[in-house]
């Protein structure tokens, strides 16, 4: 195929709009639009291509640590196109890479479409927050326009511990101090206890990944720290139970009382294509709040009973991912096929959603007929 550099196929891809791009052997490099994979060319790459176009993008202690993990993330800065989340790996023998773009500027909480419990947790001096949601549904977007909450309206000390640094945020009224695994820290664990003794008030976490990062955040959020952390789960009540089973069955029931009595709340995020404007996404979530009967079932471990307390527990700002797919379903912003694709319980979306149409149906023809 005709050669090009990584740059070109950026630009195409920021033309687009898109979110991703993705360099395959034997495949043509292919974009993420609002959450659809389309190609960008119609050649395909050669094993040879994607190698070059993945090595004369890294550092050279990039490249070693490639070449002997077989696997890395970094971050890459792009002039005219902006900063992107890179990861390369070896697949069949040849190098694999995506690159996901990272906005320059970041929304904040409302506009990205969540509750204002978040922006009150900004508001906490200690506890732990959870942010879950499968790879690519903008647990990082979230983490990062929380931090600028905090940034802009509190004077703290923030520590973000991140593989790689996705947004840059600047120094103001806080202090914030962005560190990377495998640039500036050995591991997420080492460097969440190293921010015991940095003076932090506020730490970021960008992944739970282990058991003793999942120890250290815990502790770290009993002893007067806010602690905001991302996990791969889900949904909500599943978040807890992967902390917990993170640990021996014999040392459970001692961390569960620690979470119980440290976890402000866990939201959970799912972005889904808009029916209403093609090629953008909107965010659709399930948030848990700790309340008296959250933290029986967390330290009783009865977890089962957890998906039922969020259904009733509206008046504690809770709500279920089916509460929030029906709300986008009544304001127009998504399909119901959709809707049904990530529901706890299509049926109930379904049936709900129905009833909501014809309770709108019966008032608008009252409203007729008023008239």
């Amino acid at each position: 195929m005709k050669e090009h550099d990584l740059i070109d196929f950026l630009a195409l891809a920021a033309e687009q709009g898109a979110s991703d791009l993705h360099l395959t052997a034997g495949a043509p490099p292919m974009t993420r639009v609002a959450g659809v994979l389309q190609p960008l060319t119609e050649e395909p790459l050669s094993g040879e291509d994607t190698r070059r176009l993945v090595i004369d993008t890294l550092k050279e202690g990039q490249r070693s640590k490639l070449e002997n993990d077989w696997q890395i993330d970094f971050a890459l800065q792009v002039d005219d196109l902006g900063r992107y989340r890179g990861n390369a790996c070896y697949v069949s023998g040849a190098i694999e890479a995506n690159f996901r773009h990272i906005p320059s500027e970041i929304a904040d909480l409302k506009s990205l479409g969540h509750s204002p419990m978040l922006d009150r947790w900004c508001d906490e001096n200690a506890g732990l927050v959870l942010v879950t949601g499968a790879s690519g549904e903008g647990k990082s977007t979230t983490l990062a326009s929380m931090a600028q909450t905090i940034a802009r309206r509190r004077s703290v000390n923030i520590v973000s511990i991140e593989d790689p640094i996705e947004f840059v945020h600047s120094q103001g009224r806080s202090l914030v101090n962005q560190r990377e695994v495998g640039a500036d820290t050995h591991s997420f664990a080492s460097a969440l206890k190293n921010a015991l003794r940095q003076d932090a008030d506020i730490i970021l976490v960008g992944e739970l990944r282990d058991t003793d990062t999942i120890q250290t955040a815990i502790t770290a959020a009993e002893t007067g720290h806010l602690v905001i952390g991302t996990m791969h789960t889900n949904d909500a009540p599943t978040a807890i139970g992967r902390v917990l089973d993170a640990f021996p069955k014999e040392g459970q029931q001692f961390v569960g009382a620690q979470l119980a009595w440290s976890l402000l709340g866990v939201v959970c995020q799912y972005l889904l294509p808009r029916s209403d404007k093609a090629g953008s996404l909107v965010l659709a979530t399930e948030l848990l709040t700790v309340n008296s009967g959250i933290e029986a079932c967390i330290r009783d471990r009865r977890l089962s009973q957890i998906p039922g307390l969020i259904q009733i527990g509206s008046a504690d700002g809770m709500h279920t991912v089916d509460d929030s797919l029906i709300e986008l379903l009544l304001a127009e912003r998504i399909s119901l096929m959709d809707a049904m694709a990530h529901a706890r319980d299509p049926n109930f979306v379904k049936e709900q959603f129905q009833q909501a149409l014809k309770t709108q149906r019966k008032g608008w023809f009252a409203g007729i007929l008023g008239k």
